[in-house]
């Protein structure tokens, strides 16, 4: 039997990656010497909010995710972020994996909306694992499960994420809006020559302050 321990040592986001993604570096250690052939390894991702201090201006945009800060001993829940998995190679003792992570800006996403509303400090990562353990002994092939009970938790800043989001689409976010929204928005900013959505909504939001009484 192995004895396995996962520590995720790091995360960061991929630069050359097509879209934002965030990389988690974790290491697996193996402690009874016993040879790994492989793993077939999975790992959900958690974020617990109830593990960090929220300042007044993040609690006002987090109102419509949690509630009333009164509320939030129920409310302030662990929430599911990704489930992500990949193949370890064999190893003995220990060796590092990374699992890369696609994300969102889209505030339509409780993620998105969570990570959007953080102004600083840290967002804390439960990584719960799973999978398969492949191995090679005396009397052949073995196989056993990853314990369900393993984890490893990060406290990632804020500024990780940031830095992402600038990267690519600096300055900007994204809203999800129906067709027939889209439609209208479209003709209002041909019919005013305007060069782009921010100079639409902006007009659009002119217009309605000057007809307000």
């Amino acid at each position: 039997m192995t004895e396995l321990a996962f520590t995720c040592t790091d995360v960061t986001h991929d630069r050359f990656a097509a879209g934002p993604t965030l990389q988690f570096r974790v290491r697996i250690d193996e402690t009874t010497g016993v040879r790994v052939h492989t793993i077939a390894l999975r790992c959900q991702i958690r974020i617990e909010p109830q593990r960090r201090h929220h300042n007044e201006r993040e609690a006002e945009q987090l109102l419509e995710l949690f509630g009333e800060r009164a509320r939030w001993g129920d409310t302030l829940k662990p929430f599911q972020f990704a489930n992500t998995s990949t193949v370890v190679a064999g190893f003995t003792g220990s060796t590092e994996v990374e699992f890369a992570v696609p994300c969102t800006y889209d505030l339509e996403v409780v993620t998105g909306r969570y990570f959007h509303a953080l102004e600083d400090g840290e967002i804390p990562f439960t990584l719960l694992f799973s999978g398969t353990v492949f191995g090679k002994g005396e009397s052949g092939l073995w196989v056993e499960q990853v314990p369900w009970h393993l984890e490893a938790s990060h406290r990632t800043p804020v500024a990780v994420w940031d830095e992402m989001m600038e990267h690519f689409f600096a300055g900007g976010g994204w809203l999800r809006l129906r067709r027939e929204t889209i439609d209208e928005l479209t003709k209002f900013k041909a019919d005013r020559a305007l060069p782009t959505w921010d100079d639409t909504l902006l007009a659009l939001l002119d217009e309605t302050t000057e007809r307000q009484p």
